[in-house]
């Protein structure tokens, strides 16, 4: 999820669509939140990991 938000962010930077911003910014939150709370060892959603 993170790297998938990192694209959307470079895509909506590049050609100007700012909703593909808003996206990827909110998709690359919601995988860092779920990477910190793998790594402290609690399983979310059944799984320690997302990857």
């Amino acid at each position: 999820m993170i790297i998938l938000g990192i694209i959307l962010l470079i895509v909506g930077f590049v050609f100007g669509i700012s909703i593909l911003w808003t996206i990827g910014i909110v998709v690359l939150v919601i995988g860092l939140i779920l990477l910190l709370l793998g790594s402290t060892g609690r399983a979310v959603g059944g799984r320690r990991h997302y990857y």
